[in-house]
């Protein structure tokens, strides 16, 4: 058996400890797109023929909303999603000055509480859940307040991966998410820390096309991995008007979209337990590989990089649909892990903290109520998620 096979066989074995259930022939070489569908058409018969996932207050898989892929949404229903965006932009804040001063827009509240948290919400052991709640909140003021029918979509970050200005969700039309930035010369960006470089692409300014050319936005930069963006400070009170700035990477989901990464998080070898599961996700498990997470940010660069204030681009929230997506996935594959979670109350354990519990609350200061990670550990419990990706 060459080495391959021997790692496919490995990931075979350990998704059939964990989950019980038989797994249909996956390539490992094959592309990741098609693994992925596999993955999700295991996923959706698993939920189909009896979900180990607790259903309550009335919801279930029939009447769960159905959140999907960006390319799968028709031109109207991607100009609605971006319509109720530009509302959600248009809109007056709700959040208290005395933590958000730098809003001006209902959209500028949800940069400004990740901003606020971000040193509490990141490498901690709610990572997964506060953005899941986060995410949810987002769609709920799409539909609530600006009148959208659809649910939120998400980026499948394997999709057009070698180059993703050829993506309808970055190509600059008037049905994507906005282009590349405006040529800015600069010397790439430092990630993960500051401790890897990637290279520069062909953007760098100011988005240049699509819906969300010119856009302002007004916290931030606070923590910039781009070469030539300068932070001003740090905080939810820092008030600095803007444009949205991308340099679209492709170098990372070239480098790490790959069908390896998403099988070992998935079924592999990373993703027997919720610890090797979040670090793997967040780069911290596999030697290399800096994790789905920082990939995506990493893609879109400038303002969509920023550990802070990542959410000042729009597309913050489809990336994020897709970590969602990944997570999902991975508890319905895992059920004995699915409501456990991993890591202390400090990033990093810096300082050092206690470990969270699923008792712990999310904190959401005040924008919406804080809950307890429990209630957000399955999203067909129905208080508050009913929901599922197809």
């Amino acid at each position: 058996m060459d080495l391959t096979m021997l790692r496919f066989a490995c990931l075979l074995s350990v998704v059939s400890r964990v989950a019980g259930f038989a797994i249909p022939p996956l390539d490992y070489n094959a592309d990741p797109v098609v693994v992925l569908d596999q993955l999700q058409q295991l996923a959706i018969s698993t939920l189909q023929n009896g979900s180990q996932l607790l259903l309550s207050q009335g919801c279930s898989f029939t009447r769960a909303a159905r959140r999907r892929d960006w390319e799968a949404l028709s031109q109207a229903e991607r100009k609605d999603y971006v319509q109720a965006v530009q509302c959600i932009i248009e809109k007056k804040p709700i959040s208290d000055p005395t933590w958000a001063s730098a809003a001006r827009t209902r959209y500028d509240d949800f940069v400004a509480l990740h901003t606020n948290v971000t040193l509490a919400v990141h490498n901690t052991g709610n990572f997964f859940a506060w953005h899941r709640y986060h995410l949810w909140a987002y769609e709920a003021a799409l539909r609530d307040e600006c009148g959208y029918k659809g649910y939120q979509p998400y980026w499948n970050w394997f999709s057009h991966r070698d180059n993703l200005l050829e993506s309808p969700l970055f190509d600059g039309s008037s049905t994507s998410m906005g282009g590349d930035g405006e040529f800015f010369k600069h010397n790439g960006s430092l990630i993960d820390g500051g401790s890897l470089w990637i290279p520069s692409g062909k953007g760098g300014g100011c988005v240049k096309s699509g819906p969300f050319k010119g856009m302002q936005v007004h916290i931030g930069p606070t923590m910039p991995d781009m070469d030539g963006f300068v932070p001003v400070g740090g905080g939810s009170n820092d008030y600095n008007p803007h444009c949205l700035r991308r340099d679209i990477t492709s170098y990372v989901t070239k480098t790490w979209a790959t069908t390896a990464n998403l099988l070992n998080a998935t079924i592999g070898a990373a993703s027997a337990t919720i610890r090797d599961f979040q670090l793997e996700i967040e780069g911290s498990l596999s030697p290399g590989n800096i994790g789905f997470h920082l990939m995506g940010h990493a893609a879109m660069a400038a303002d969509g990089a920023d550990l802070y204030t990542s959410p000042n681009d729009p597309v913050f929230y489809l990336h994020h649909a897709m970590i969602d997506r990944i997570w999902w996935l991975w508890q319905v594959f895992h059920p004995e892990e699915a409501r456990k979670i991993f890591g202390t109350i400090t990033m990093f354990n810096t300082p050092p903290s206690r470990n969270a519990t699923v008792d712990d609350l999310l904190d959401m200061k005040g924008l919406y109520p804080d809950r307890p990670i429990s209630e957000l550990l399955g999203t067909l419990d129905g208080s508050p998620l009913c929901y599922v990706y197809a």
